[in-house]
């Protein structure tokens, strides 16, 4: 079987390094709201389950701005390719995050 080198990876693993570095309170808070909402009462689930969702999305809007800028400097068939494996990687790193950023 043959393994083919991502194209992207270096730039994708040094984008999400750079996310986990300059976003660590961000990513810290989502980790935060998950643990409380798991230990929350039943009347405080949903509001608590929305603030989770709410620090999942802005990561993954940051996520979506960091992908798309670089992005924006590729043609387009490179521009999709880049966009699959950043994703990919995402997911692999930061499932959470990357659930919401499939959507964006």
């Amino acid at each position: 079987m043959i393994f083919r080198r991502r194209r992207f990876a270096d730039v994708i693993a040094r984008q999400l390094d750079l996310f986990v570095l300059d976003r660590a309170d961000l990513v810290d808070d989502a980790r935060c709201r998950l643990e409380l909402y798991n230990r929350a009462d039943r009347d405080e689930a949903e509001e608590l389950y929305g603030d989770y969702v709410d620090a999942l999305e802005t990561g993954a809007e940051i996520l979506a701005e960091l992908r798309d800028a670089f992005g924006r400097t590729l043609d387009v068939a490179a521009r999709e390719e880049y966009e699959r494996e950043f994703n990919r990687a995402a997911a692999g790193r930061l499932p959470d995050f990357a659930l919401e950023l499939e959507n964006r």
